[in-house]
């Protein structure tokens, strides 16, 4: 048991001198001495780090928790005086000697969840150059939250981003700046994501205020627009068939009513599904009225029309039959009853002239009661035409022949679906 103990310090390296044992003579020249708790330029100004990335991937972008989530590169270059050394070459370092040395305190402002890579090691680069320049590389997969808008769903497009910011040091200790503007952040061009096309990027250069002070923030913006082919094949096309379906219940007999009530309430059923299908995918609790919504809220109104249009022309049938069995005295009546009751209103109106009239022979009238008399004409008058006017429309309401309301429907359904096609369509993709 001694001899295991005693061999077991041997082979143990003291904490103190152990690293400056392994670390070849340049970086212990370089290290000796080094306070990695103190920032570069710690009395001269602000320590310039200047940053880039490389997007290796996009895995997911969730619209239910409204983020995405991504796999960089992430490189951080920043001078440090107290690091320079003599020769022409530099010098790339194991990725754990960074606890050696300064590093900026970037974070990811609206992450949600990271890590850092460390399969086989840490996937972490120091690498250092004779004028004291660090470059510091990491690989991180984030998930970032994203504000989206969803109104134009799935026709919109979406605007991301990624913000880089220091955490403890203001603009006072440590200032951000891209490296190359526009061109710090590769990798889109050739990103292939499900769902998505990268139309557009850039980069902005800003500062966070808080409360503490203000800080150095770089934003990475990225528009993403969604391809709709996929909505096509898998919404738009089976809701329009659907419709289309339900519109056969017009060249089917008005008599055959099993067929055309299973045709109306298997597409009602089926449009459901297709809606309650369509919703899965997206936020349960969202105020937003979608564009896949209002289109199928759309054929959902069709479908159910054409259904309800074979129940108004199977009642007025059946009201045509029974009316058939009446006696035509009951016909005359009606027509005797319109009449009198457009006699009744004219003989009210006649009356009080005649009246006038007659006094008018005995006295003559004033000013006022001829005013009063002309009033009157008028109100009589409009009571004539309003009536007139009603009884028009209830004729137009009164369906002579029920069999013509499947010739209207089938032409006046798939017009009306077509012009609101057109102008769904030119609204959504174009305004």
């Amino acid at each position: 048991m001694n001899n295991v103990l005693v061999l077991k310090k041997s082979m143990e390296i003291p904490k103190a001198e152990g690293k400056g044992d392994i670390l070849p003579p340049t970086i212990q020249k370089i290290i000796k001495g080094y306070n990695k708790y103190l920032r570069p330029f710690f009395d001269n100004g602000p320590v310039s780090v200047g940053m880039s990335l490389d997007i290796a991937s996009i895995d997911t972008i969730s619209e239910i928790n409204m983020d995405y989530t991504a796999t960089i590169f992430l490189r951080q270059r920043w001078t440090d005086e107290r690091l320079c050394f003599d020769g022409n070459k530099s010098l790339s370092l194991d990725g754990r000697l960074v606890e050696m040395l300064w590093v900026p305190d970037t974070f990811i402002v609206d992450s949600k969840k990271s890590f850092l890579h460390d399969v086989t090691v840490e996937n972490r680069l120091i690498r250092i150059y004779p004028n004291g320049t660090v470059l510091y590389a990491i690989r991180i997969t984030t998930t970032v939250s994203c504000s989206m808008d969803l109104t134009k769903y799935p026709m919109d497009k979406q605007t991301c981003t990624l913000q880089l910011e220091s955490w403890g040091y203001n603009i006072n200790d440590v200032m951000f700046y891209w490296t190359r503007g526009n061109d710090s952040v590769r990798g889109l061009d050739t990103l292939q994501l499900a769902q998505y096309t990268v139309e557009d990027h850039f980069t902005s250069v800003t500062e966070a205020v808080y409360e503490t002070g203000r800080y150095p923030k770089l934003v990475f913006h990225f528009e993403l627009k969604r391809n709709i082919l996929y909505f096509i094949l898998e919404t738009y096309v089976p809701s329009i068939l659907l419709v289309v379906l339900s519109w056969v219940s017009f060249w089917i007999s008005q008599s055959s009513v099993p067929a055309r009530i299973c045709i109306g309430v298997t597409t009602v059923l089926t449009m459901t599904t297709l809606m309650m299908g369509a919703r899965t995918s997206l936020p349960n609790a969202n105020c937003f009225i979608k564009a896949i919504d209002v289109y199928l809220g759309i054929c959902f109104s069709f479908i159910f029309g054409a259904l309800l249009e074979y129940a108004v022309t199977h009642f007025c049938t059946l009201h045509q039959l029974s009316s058939k069995e009446l006696p035509k005295i009951i016909y005359d009546d009606e027509e005797e009853e319109k009449n009198g009751v457009l006699a009744a209103v004219t003989n009210s109106c006649s009356a009080p002239d005649n009246t006038n009239k007659t006094d008018s022979n005995k006295s003559k009238q004033t000013s006022t009661d001829r005013k009063r008399e002309r009033s009157q004409h008028r109100v009589c008058s409009s009571a004539m035409s309003v009536m007139k006017r009603l009884f028009c429309i209830f004729d137009c309401f009164h369906v002579k022949n029920p069999y013509h309301i499947d010739n209207y429907a089938r032409f006046s359904f798939p017009l009306s679906f077509i012009i609101i096609n057109v102008l769904y369509w030119v609204y959504y993709l174009y305004f």
